[in-house]
């Protein structure tokens, strides 16, 4: 359904040490963002906070807001607005009516979702799906794009998935989830436990034999050359997570058949995560006779290779003649997905995802 970009939506940018309040029109934040304590500990401090935010974000703003929208992290029942047990928000333990508890205060829609689930929308609406579109226009080629895959690489892995414009949230609220696939490396564990801040700090001490507590923005200037510590072994550590990522988003793949994109803090390391997890995708599967298939139907991309982004962007279609009518029609015959990483940044990216979600169930 149409809607009207004027309007303003208050977003909520949910820390587990500081909150931050913001306001958006037309896919642009109006205020200077306003932080405050969260609280986490106490819950009548802490809605009392949430509170106190959102009022004065609507007195920076011209007009009244048509909804609250923000990510909020889980577990959690988004659908009805339910917090539930959060390791980093003990006051919220037992359950917390978070939205309706907004909705009586403001008397305006409440919209709450993961941090995964609005990333991959404001990446599909305002980020690297239109860009992608707008590339392959540019370039000539009458493909375009409709569908997109997004993960987090940060504390967890997070992810989620939009379908024509569509955010896939499930019956339940965990359309898109990737934390709970198989990890490649040892299939009793969670994929999140190969691809997450502990993971690079694990790997790495485990292939140093020492125990530091390196956080991956350290070890990733020791893969630059510009901090102390084992090169060889940082390098590896961030390999070894695009691996583990690279196997759950090629089993996604499967299913979603749209473009990649990834966010996260992580992510900022891709020089050295995106060639494993490129060649983790374009692996092979094998019938009980042993014939070999690719794993996945698309030629995949590496979009941050400029090589290979042109490589997707070239028009390999080719025109093949109607039986009998003498007609032309385009063959695509060769399938591409391509994978990049954020251009507008995760938190903006969840931001406009928050924006547009609202706009989009008014």
């Amino acid at each position: 359904m149409p809607h009207d970009k004027l309007q303003t939506v208050l977003t909520l940018d949910a820390g587990g040490t500081n909150f931050v309040f913001s306001a958006i029109r037309d896919n642009i934040e109006i205020i200077q963002p306003i932080e405050l304590p969260a609280y986490p500990d106490d819950l009548q401090q802490c809605l009392k906070v949430i509170v106190f935010g959102f009022n004065e974000a609507i007195s920076r703003i011209d007009g009244e807001p048509a909804a609250i929208s923000f990510a909020f992290p889980g577990p959690a029942d988004y659908i009805n607005g339910i917090i539930g047990d959060l390791p980093n928000f003990p006051a919220f333990r037992g359950g917390v009516a978070l939205g309706p508890y907004l909705m009586n205060k403001f008397k305006i829609p409440v919209f709450i979702n993961n941090d995964g689930n609005l990333f991959a929308y404001g990446e599909a609406l305002a980020g690297v799906l239109p860009e992608v579109n707008r590339q392959l226009e540019s370039a000539g080629n009458p493909k375009r794009y409709s569908n997109l895959l997004a993960v987090t690489l940060g504390t967890g892995f997070g992810g989620g998935v939009v379908i024509n414009n569509q955010l896939l949230l499930g019956d339940n609220g965990c359309g898109g989830d990737v934390w709970l696939s198989a990890n490649k490396l040892d299939n009793r564990l969670l994929a999140e436990e190969g691809v997450s801040i502990r993971a690079v700090t694990r790997v790495y001490n485990e292939l140093t034999g020492k125990r530091t507590t390196l956080t991956p923005k350290e070890i990733y200037e020791i893969a630059k050359g510009i901090g102390d510590g084992d090169r060889e072994a940082a390098v590896k550590s961030f390999e070894t997570l695009g691996e583990v990522a690279g196997y759950t988003i090629a089993e996604s793949l499967n299913i979603v058949d749209g473009i990649v994109v990834i966010g996260g803090g992580i992510a900022n390391a891709h020089e050295f995560i995106l060639p494993s997890l490129i060649r983790e995708m374009k692996g092979y599967r094998e019938t009980m006779s042993g014939v070999k298939f690719p794993r996945l139907q698309m030629e995949v991309y590496n979009l941050e290779d400029e090589k290979e982004h042109a490589a997707f962007l070239k028009d390999d279609s080719f025109s093949v003649i109607v039986p009998e009518s003498g007609r032309e029609v385009i063959y695509q015959s060769v399938k591409k997905i391509g994978v990049a990483v954020s251009r507008i940044g995760t938190n903006n990216a969840i931001a406009l995802g928050a924006y547009n979600y609202a706009l989009n169930n008014l």
